[in-house]
């Protein structure tokens, strides 16, 4: 191995203190920056969707939409690894008129995602009651597995994947997101769009 001059060393030293002046600099701000999420309740109700919010969050956080029977409805980061149950509580809470029985709350979030509480119906009928007439659309976000199965082309099983997909993505915002779950091709899904409602 042949021997360093000592402009090589020098100007290898240099390198390796940069890389570790760097490396060190991204540690601290991995853990040091206050992420999106972890707002004070005091200062997310003063400043509502918009305070905080930064584009160049931490690495790992979350950015979900959070809409409907919520106090700010809104875009919101949040730490990875966050529940629904985080962002309605970062969105200012549910109103008075949610449905949260219709919601998993304890599903985690994944980015880009959007939570939609729904809304219970005027004169204190819920979404699963107002659709348990055969002839009213259905409320996807309360439908039951029996209900499901009352609409063309859907049975049990089918209902169930609907329901399962449905909590995991913290509800629906359309009926055209079932067209991720197997098992529903284009008829059913015309048959969904004529029997459900968002």
């Amino acid at each position: 191995m042949p021997e360093l001059s000592r402009t090589q060393v020098v100007v290898y030293g240099a390198i390796a203190v940069a890389l570790l002046l760097v490396g060190a600099r991204a540690i601290r701000a991995e853990g040091g920056g206050e992420s999106f999420g972890s707002e004070s309740p005091a200062a997310a109700a003063a400043g509502g969707a918009e305070a905080g919010f930064s584009l160049d969050g931490q690495a790992g956080d979350l950015v979900v939409d959070v809409a409907g029977a919520v106090h700010d409805p809104g875009v919101y980061r949040l730490p990875a690894g966050s529940r629904v149950e985080d962002a309605v509580r970062r969105a200012g809470g549910a109103t008075a008129e949610a449905e949260l029985e219709a919601v998993n709350r304890a599903a985690r979030l994944a980015d880009g995602q959007q939570v939609v509480v729904p809304q219970r119906l005027p004169g204190g009928a819920t979404g699963a009651a107002s659709g348990a007439g055969e002839d009213g659309p259905i409320s996807l976000g309360t439908a039951t597995v029996e209900q499901l199965d009352t609409i063309d082309g859907i049975g049990p099983v089918t209902a169930e994947k609907i329901i399962e997909f449905r909590d995991h993505h913290g509800g629906l915002a359309s009926v055209d997101q079932l067209d991720e779950v197997s098992g529903i091709g284009p008829a059913t899904m015309e048959s969904l769009r004529a029997r459900l409602q968002p």
